[in-house]
């Protein structure tokens, strides 16, 4: 047998070898799991972070309301009054004080922030009549991602038998980044990262006729 046929022959014996070989690198998967997760990571984590984030806020929400809700039945039934010598009367840092503590449980209020509102807005005012009560948010600007104007809110609640309106605005903070550009309510106008959602509870209510 002369060496090309040697060759030849050892080719020959080789090749099923090469072929499974060939097969078996089609088949394997060692590794698409990782590469199949870095692809979806991304998407995943988005939703987890929007429902997580979405459900805090929606928790604060209704408690920013249900303080609203306590604080005007108390003003209604005149268990909160305003500067008429009674000893229910409350200033305007008693009720702040009495609001954040209805919202303690998942919204802290520093004695600052009591004192200064940065995060905390409550607009208390009394109003000849409900069509005179305003209707929309007051806003720094047309735009829908403006900050809130608060040039106009007063502590100015009335007595016995008056219209008055209860209105709270709490300024939430986004923790994630993936999500803080659909679900802020509030947008820098420089441009920088928006980081609050915009929560507003409202309560109109006229006073009973207590003594």
């Amino acid at each position: 047998m002369t060496v090309i046929d040697q060759k030849m022959d050892k080719a020959h014996s080789l090749a099923p070898f090469r072929f499974s070989r060939f097969r078996a690198l089609a088949r394997s998967r060692e590794g698409a799991a990782a590469i199949e997760f870095a692809l979806l990571a991304i998407p995943y984590f988005l939703v987890i972070f929007a429902i997580l984030e979405t459900f805090v806020a929606f928790a604060a929400e209704e408690l920013v309301s249900n303080g609203v809700d306590t604080m005007s039945r108390k003003m209604r039934t005149g268990q909160i009054t305003y500067n008429l010598g009674r000893t229910t009367d409350m200033t305007q840092a008693q009720f702040r004080q009495a609001f954040c503590n209805e919202i303690s449980i998942l919204i802290r209020c520093s004695a600052s922030e009591v004192a200064t509102p940065s995060k905390l807005y409550l607009d208390v005012q009394t109003f000849s009549s409900f069509s005179a009560i305003p209707t929309t948010i007051p806003k720094l600007s047309t735009d829908k991602y403006a900050d809130i104007n608060t040039a106009a809110f007063k502590y100015t609640p009335g007595g016995a038998g008056t219209v008055n309106m209860v209105r709270a605005y709490y300024r939430w903070e986004i923790i994630t980044d993936l999500v803080r550009p659909y679900i802020t309510t509030i947008r820098p106008s420089d441009g920088s990262m928006p980081r609050e959602y915009l929560i507003v509870a409202t309560a109109a209510f006229q006073n009973e006729q207590y003594p």
